[in-house]
């Protein structure tokens, strides 16, 4: 009687399972994506064919297959599988579950795989009770986090675990996760009688944002609002289309909370497209801040930083358009702003670049820092004083004397260049100024006189 109420029991929770867990791959060969360190001959891949498994941290958006890969690994490699959530359990039960392990790995010689999700939320003391255990292979730890692992998790424990970054799923394995789903008899909807149409899959796949449990709930919701479930009824029709689609599944929510790495992500993005010359991707990257609430004055400033890190004096104006942004941006805020700060990235992003002036102070201040100074050159010493003559700060030679407003004379008392000017927009007319300089062909005029 206890046999048929436990098989009750779990026919009613399977019944109850939403779709994404019902449809959660069980083998390697059902998991889709991550083919970077999953795939033929890939890192993953062989510690697993290898029976090498070590300790990991599964690092990655949501909906990516860090839970099912864990899963999957641990009947892959036949060890026992604990999972825990660090939301939910403190240091008392980790050290309950490793001692556990110890008494399972002596008793049987059976491993255990700790499966600990969020494992960001451990703080670095509640860290550090694993770091024995995995260091003597007592337990193979597999942390699964949303947070750079390199930010939030121990560094110790980092050095002992081979970090994996999952990426959102391609819009194709998003696809055909649907598609099997619809057809699936014994975990999906294989028995029902549903008409899809290639534009509603289309839809999920790319609004889901790679997330394949988004693209299932949304498969699930379609179901559900367009007839019944049971399988005593399976001709009943339902038919899905676009419009189906577009109502089950709702708008993502921008993952961008202005401190944790989506943050330093964009911002990254957003330079580093600015730097790249790409106005296209760097309005896009502009805009992902302004509607996810990013301090416009903070992009301000970044678009400031840029413009002579980057821009220089391949566009002296760059500077002028920089501030200008920014004590406007400061002035009117939002949303007004926004206009002005596109209006600035897009200047940024097709100016000429050079970070010839990052290249001439990053020189100069190693010298300095490094003891590499040289003393002032005597005639170019304060000598608006008495007796400066008598210490010898004299010689200096007034440079709008010259007749090209330039006299020959030595400046630093060492042959040092710092300032090479590239050839991209006006340090071409530097470059051609300086190397006359160089020259000093008198009877001709300088090029930056033109």
């Amino acid at each position: 009687m206890t046999d048929l109420f436990a098989e009750r029991r779990e026919q009613m929770l399977s019944a109850a399972r939403p779709l994404a867990a019902a449809m959660r791959p069980r083998t390697l060969e059902e998991f889709v994506g991550q083919e970077q360190f999953l795939g033929p001959g890939k890192l993953l891949r062989r510690m697993l064919e290898a029976d090498r498994m070590t300790s990991v941290i599964f690092f990655g958006p949501p909906g990516t297959g860090k839970t099912t890969l864990a899963e999957i690994i641990a009947r892959h490699t036949h060890r026992y599988f604990e999972r825990s959530n660090a939301t939910t359990i403190g240091v008392k039960e980790v050290r309950r579950i490793l001692e556990q392990a110890t008494d399972r790995l002596t008793a049987t010689q059976r491993k255990t795989i700790l499966f600990l999700d969020e494992i960001h939320r451990f703080n670095r003391a509640q860290q550090d009770v694993l770091l024995r255990d995995v260091e003597r292979g007592t337990i193979t730890l597999i942390g699964a986090t949303t947070e750079n692992p390199f930010f939030s998790v121990n560094s110790a424990l980092i050095s002992r675990s081979q970090v994996f970054q999952f990426q959102p799923l391609e819009e194709t394995d998003v696809a055909g996760l649907i598609r099997r789903a619809v057809g699936d008899d014994e975990r999906g909807y294989g028995k029902l009688n549903i008409t899809i149409s290639d534009e509603a899959i289309d839809h999920w796949a790319v609004m889901s944002d790679g997330d394949a449990r988004r693209a299932l709930s949304a498969l699930e919701i379609a179901v559900l609002s367009g007839g019944s479930e049971d399988e005593t009824k399976p001709d009943r029709p339902i038919v899905i289309d676009l419009d189906v689609a577009q109502q089950s599944i709702q708008r993502k929510a921008l993952v961008y909370d202005g401190t944790g790495d989506e943050h330093y992500d964009v911002i990254s993005a957003f330079i580093k497209s600015m730097r790249g010359s790409d106005p296209d991707a760097a309005i896009y990257w502009l805009a992902r801040m302004l509607v996810a609430g990013e301090d416009p004055m903070f992009i301000a400033r970044r678009i400031a930083i840029l413009a002579s890190e980057d821009i220089g004096n391949a566009d002296p104006r760059a500077l002028s358009v920089a501030q200008a942004a920014y004590d406007i941006t400061q002035r009117i805020g939002t949303p007004e702003c926004q206009l002005t700060l596109a209006h600035a990235t897009l200047y940024m992003a097709t100016a000429p670049k050079s970070n010839a002036a990052t290249r001439a102070i990053g020189a100069a201040m190693k010298d300095v820092r490094e003891g590499r100074t040289v003393p002032v050159p005597k005639h170019l010493r304060d000598g608006h004083y008495a007796g400066a003559e008598q210490l010898g700060h004299v010689g200096y030679r007034y440079a709008h004397n010259g007749e090209k407003g330039w006299v020959e004379q030595e400046y630093l008392g060492v042959d040092k260049t710092y300032y090479e000017p590239t050839e991209r927009g006006y340090e071409q007319r530097i470059r051609q100024f300086m190397a006359w300089l160089k020259d000093r062909p008198t009877p001709t005029e300088s090029p930056a006189s033109k």
